[in-house]
């Protein structure tokens, strides 16, 4: 495993997933369960999604290495333009998903295995196809590490729920999430320039 890219996939899905819905969803679910039982549920359907991520990654990375920088840089691309354009009405998404998760959660009280199921199928839904699993593919073809990059997302993603939990509406108060997706957006440009390098190079 390689901390390098552990980091390097950290430090791409962190700043993707504070400002969505995950977040949120995170947030509004710990408000009504208990918060481990809720925390237990997300980080198990992460390891769904990137288990599922990396080995699509992993499969992309079989092909040519040109082409595999070439889909690896389009997917940092598109995460870019996603991130920045989505930057100006961040925090009016914010209120919305978080009045849609309010809306779909469940009023019974359940406890034990029903919160971790809840949890895991709202995180589940949310999460498939969602942009953190393109780029967590992404990071899976241009590095060909499937374990450090799995480590690397997972960590970032259950560290987002985490927050979530913790500190919650606390957090939202300080931070904007306009910002967040800015940062979001510089980083999937700077490995977007990485992977074309690495184009230009093998040709």
């Amino acid at each position: 495993m390689d901390l390098g890219t552990v980091a390097t996939a950290f430090a791409l899905i962190f700043p993707v997933e504070l400002p969505d819905k995950t977040f949120v969803a995170t947030l509004v679910l710990a408000t009504r369960y208990r918060p481990l039982l809720v925390w237990i549920g997300v980080s198990a359907a992460f390891v769904v999604q990137c288990m599922v991520a990396v080995v699509a990654g992993g499969l992309l990375a079989l092909l040519p290495t040109a082409l595999v920088s070439a889909v690896a840089g389009t997917l940092f691309l598109v995460g870019a333009v996603v991130l920045w354009r989505g930057a100006a009405s961040a925090d009016k998404e914010e209120t919305a998903d978080e009045q849609e998760a309010a809306a779909a959660r469940t009023t019974a009280d359940v406890n034990g295995f029903r919160v971790v199921a809840t949890s895991f199928g709202v995180l589940f839904l949310a999460e498939w196809g969602d942009l953190s699993q393109l780029l967590t593919a992404g990071l899976a073809a241009r590095y060909n590490d499937p374990v450090s990059v799995f480590v690397g997302s997972l960590l970032a993603l259950v560290t987002v729920a985490g927050l979530a939990i913790i500190l919650g509406r606390t957090l939202l108060r300080f931070v904007r999430l306009s910002t967040i997706r800015r940062v979001g957006a510089i980083v999937c440009l700077v490995l977007a320039c990485l992977a074309a390098y690495d184009v230009i190079r093998s040709l």
